[in-house]
């Protein structure tokens, strides 16, 4: 008799996220893999690969193998995942793993397959797909199956993926390669080229999470920002303030925002009645931005929630689906 071991996979460009079928989180890790360049060998995955960052010779590098929610580098995403799968829980010879995983809405028929065998590489017998906002809707608590609208906007680490559920399906929708990932760029660039201050992707998200904000918020402040200076190569810090860093990230933003806007003009009016009255969800790890939601029900007109665990809510959803399979 074969026994299954059922997992939800959100497969996240900046993190992953295992679920089991009850739904409790059993894998949260940075979709990071540490690589020796000389051997190919992959060393380590997540968060023992996330902490090798700097702290390791020249000849070993930390590889993120999703760009903008989709596969980058196949091996080192098959390795990677290998790995989680093998770590969720205890495998026998007479175990067979199904797989839910989420993928953004907007992917190609070929992107598509390359998750598909990335995780039947990693040792998975059965694998169903789902769209990440699908995922996160069923994730939230909505009621997707019924004959009423749903809007969801999932903001992760590479995408942001906007829909409109009903009946079971995607009524309208939309994908941007924006999220945490973009506003951190957008950071890194204005350091460069106002302050001549070279800085690293840890200190963006550093500066984002302490001071960032979409809106103005009470007890803004500033921060002291180290780096290299591109001129000379010394060290060098400036104190930044949370006006600047809101300047900065107004941008990508506005993106999102725009998108979202675009969504609501081509859902069907009955839909959108149902959006007013129910309201915006948000979810992914980009949605916790300070002052985000709000600054997203100015402009729309519409209440936007954000649920108590936005992070795990596309993983929780896969996990959803797999007990709806059944």
């Amino acid at each position: 008799m074969l026994f299954s071991r059922d997992i939800g996979i959100d497969l996240g460009t900046s993190n992953t996220i295992i679920c089991d079928k009850k739904g409790r989180v059993i894998i949260r890790e940075p979709s990071v893999v540490a690589v020796d360049v000389k051997t190919k060998r992959v060393l380590a995955t997540g968060d023992e690969a996330k902490a090798m960052i700097g702290r390791t010779p020249g000849s070993i590098v930390a590889v993120k193998p999703l760009q903008s929610g989709v596969i980058a580098d196949f091996d080192m995403t098959a390795d990677m995942l290998r790995s989680f799968i093998y770590r969720s829980s205890k495998r026998s010879l007479f175990t067979r793993t199904r797989v839910v995983i989420s993928i953004p809405s907007d992917v190609t028929e070929v992107e598509r397959r390359a998750v598909e065998d990335a995780v039947r590489s990693a040792g998975a017998q059965d694998v169903e797909l789902i769209a990440e906002p699908m995922a996160a809707a069923l994730g939230v608590g909505l009621p997707v199956f019924d004959a009423t609208g749903s809007m969801v906007v999932d903001i992760g680490g590479g995408t942001c993926d906007i829909a409109v559920t009903s009946l079971g399906g995607i009524a309208a929708c939309k994908s941007i390669k924006i999220g945490g990932d973009a506003l951190d760029e957008a950071i890194i660039n204005y350091m460069k080229k106002e302050h001549d201050l070279l800085i690293g992707t840890n200190t963006a998200e550093e500066i984002k999470l302490k001071i960032g904000s979409a809106s103005s918020y009470d007890g803004e402040g500033a921060m002291e920002v180290r780096g290299r200076n591109l001129s000379n190569g010394l060290p060098k810090s400036i104190e930044i303030t949370s006006q600047e860093v809101r300047e900065i990230l107004s941008q990508p933003v506005n993106e999102i925002i725009s998108a979202i806007c675009e969504v609501l003009e081509i859902t069907l009016p009955e839909l959108s009645a149902d959006i007013i009255d129910k309201g915006i969800y948000l979810t992914g790890g980009t949605s916790q931005l300070r002052g985000l939601a709000e600054l997203i029900s100015s402009k729309t007109k519409i209440a936007v929630h954000i649920p108590e665990n936005p992070l795990d809510c596309v993983a929780i959803g896969t996990s959803i689906k797999l007990r709806r399979a059944r």
